[in-house]
């Protein structure tokens, strides 16, 4: 296995993943450009970077929803498992009749929505939104919801099934105060699971406080190291600069 292990006195269940010389391009666009790193096994890994920079293209890229050279690879512990993804937002008709328990149903269940939450998953889609403070909230319509609100439900379909590898975008970007405390304690189970997550994050005094390792992307791969070493104002710059500098060409 050529990734590092996972966290000490954790029992791992998600993956480890190498992602080597992976390029993208879109037309004559170049997206990602040779990108290199590694996620340890059960280790909540950051990635950061601005607007364009390739971070979601990489995550999707992951899913195998876009094209690309070079190499993914994941390393299971055992058996594969299950990979959960949470997108940025929730593009929908905030006019259709949707409660929470549809969507939920929709995105949870083979089951129509329509005829409700089934028996085998009723109970794991209750507990996900007991977790994510959205259990009063199941009846409402989905259009009703904040921002925050929504969020907080498209957390809760991320843990229904329970994923061994949780990939995120932006999971913070619409999330209140209470948002935010659901969020990093789900955060903090996930990680006493030994549940590898990947994470695209813009908050970067976030990343600080909350990540193992945090990788910088601008097209190209401008560091990765853990947060308190690469989150400093000299790599900040580089990183969201029009024309980054690959590591090891500027001498940072």
């Amino acid at each position: 296995m050529t990734v590092a292990e996972a966290l000490p006195s954790v029992t791992v269940t998600g993956p480890g993943i190498d992602f080597r010389e992976v390029s993208l391009e879109l037309g004559r666009t170049r997206i990602l450009d040779s990108i290199s790193f590694q996620v340890r096994a059960g280790s909540v890994h950051a990635l950061v970077g601005p607007n364009g920079g390739g971070k979601s293209s990489l995550i999707k890229t992951l899913l195998g929803q876009m094209p690309h050279s070079g190499e993914l690879s994941l390393h299971w512990p055992g058996e594969p498992g299950v990979i959960g993804y949470v997108p940025q937002a929730l593009e929908f008709d905030r006019g259709l009749p949707m409660t929470v328990d549809d969507f939920m149903a929709a995105m949870c269940q083979v089951r129509p929505a329509f005829l409700g939450l089934s028996r085998q998953h009723a109970p794991a889609i209750e507990d996900a939104l007991a977790r994510v403070g959205m259990l009063d909230k199941r009846k409402r319509r989905m259009g009703a919801l904040s921002g925050g609100e929504r969020q907080r439900v498209l957390l809760a379909q991320g843990l229904v099934p329970a994923a061994q590898l949780l990939i995120l975008d932006e999971p913070m970007a619409a999330l209140d105060e209470t948002g935010m405390r659901v969020f990093e304690r789900l955060l903090e189970d996930w990680r006493q699971a030994g549940v590898t997550v990947l994470w695209v994050e813009h908050d970067l005094e976030a990343v600080g406080r909350l990540a193992d390792r945090v990788t910088g992307l601008n097209r190209r791969l401008l560091f990765d190291d853990a947060p308190q070493r690469v989150l400093q104002p000299e790599r900040l710059l580089q990183l969201f600069s029009s024309h980054p500098v690959a590591s090891g060409e500027g001498g940072l």
